[in-house]
């Protein structure tokens, strides 16, 4: 069946395998890439889609809510998979009001935009909104976890910019029937993660001898999902979620930071021909990061009980896969450090 489906956020880290997987799995569906292209924005990403006749790229701001109705009158979409976010938790804390906007406001043009496009007509259309396990806040008992029903408590300007968003999407639902499904997930790692993440920042820092800095004591605890298990992820509910429902997609992956790290280090210096364990030493310690969260985990039961989804790889299989990646294809930063990068826009679309 021929849909057109609208990805926001498609030239970021998780956005651009959620677009390559559905412009490659239904080739019978427009996929439109809707990217403001902020700094974390990267159409390199998505360089192999460049001539995919099922792919379009769109540059915009979800915030400009007549620009939203022209690309809806335009394309006429039957879905909405909503990835588009200011995501660092450093940067909502010196600056809370740019996740307000692109995170709140540009949610909300998003849902008045598809409820006025489908007219109260909403048979065959979904708005599926992309979230994190931040709304819940941190988990002080190492035996619980994150439930789809767990109290949100979120905690940094980020957290509590989502959570509004989360909000209102199911606020749509209940008041206007708008169809809507929800995913809040865990940590994302894997190929394409934007540099300034812990992972790839430690890749980088490892590759050129430069410190590894790590929050605090490191004891911080994370659950950690290779990104192309979130996509797989995202097809399924998109495909089919039940509307309504708020699903949890988690990899069973708990680490603390500095084990991650320790981890990380050994990784690269047995690919790197190094003596295994002399990364370690570039490790420094930095005053820890305001409101911090000590543990998130999420249980993803729910998930893989109704749409027989689990994750593909173990932790160390999925770090072996993304550090090989990096290593393999280094152009990708240094082009994103020396920002050129941002000059791939220009050069295929003017």
């Amino acid at each position: 069946m021929s849909k057109s489906i609208l990805i926001t956020g498609g030239a970021g880290f998780i956005g651009s395998h959620v677009v390559r997987l559905f412009v490659n799995k239904y080739p019978d569906y427009t996929i439109v890439n809707l990217d403001e292209l902020t700094y974390a924005g990267n159409l390199e990403n998505l360089s192999d889609l460049q001539d995919a006749p099922n792919y379009i790229f769109e540059k915009g701001d979800i915030v400009d809510a007549e620009q939203m109705e022209a690309l809806f009158s335009k394309y006429n979409f039957d879905g909405v998979i909503h990835l588009a976010a200011e995501s660092h938790v450093d940067r909502s804390i010196t600056d809370p009001m740019a996740f307000v906007m692109t995170n709140v406001i540009g949610t909300v043009n998003l849902l008045n935009t598809a409820k006025k496009s489908w007219a109260g007509n909403f048979e065959d259309k979904l708005f599926y909104h992309v979230s994190t396990d931040e709304v819940y806040g941190e988990l002080h008992d190492a035996e619980t976890f994150f439930l789809e029903d767990t109290s949100y408590d979120p905690r940094s300007p980020y957290s509590a910019s989502k959570a509004s968003s989360d909000h209102f999407v199911r606020a749509y639902n209940s008041t206007y029937g708008l169809p809507i499904v929800i995913s809040n997930c865990s940590n994302n790692y894997g190929p394409n993660h934007f540099p300034e993440k812990l992972i790839p920042l430690m890749i980088n820092n490892i590759k050129n001898k430069k410190p590894l800095p790590v929050y605090g004591k490191g004891e911080n605890v994370r659950d950690w999902l290779y990104v192309l298990d979130h996509a797989r992820a995202i097809d399924m509910i998109y495909h089919s979620g039940k509307i309504g429902e708020t699903f949890n997609i988690g990899g069973n992956n708990e680490w603390t930071n500095i084990d991650l790290v320790h981890l990380l280090c050994d990784t690269m210096d047995k690919k790197l021909g190094q003596e295994v364990g002399s990364s370690r030493e570039l490790i420094t310690y930095v005053t820890d990061r305001a409101g911090h969260d000590l543990r998130y985990a999420i249980d993803a039961t729910k998930l893989m009980e109704t749409l027989d989804w689990e994750p593909s790889v173990t932790f160390e299989e999925g770090l072996d896969k993304t550090v090989d990646w990096y290593l393999n294809n280094w152009d990708w930063i240094s082009n994103i450090t020396s920002g050129d990068y941002q000059k791939y826009y220009e050069k295929m679309y003017n």
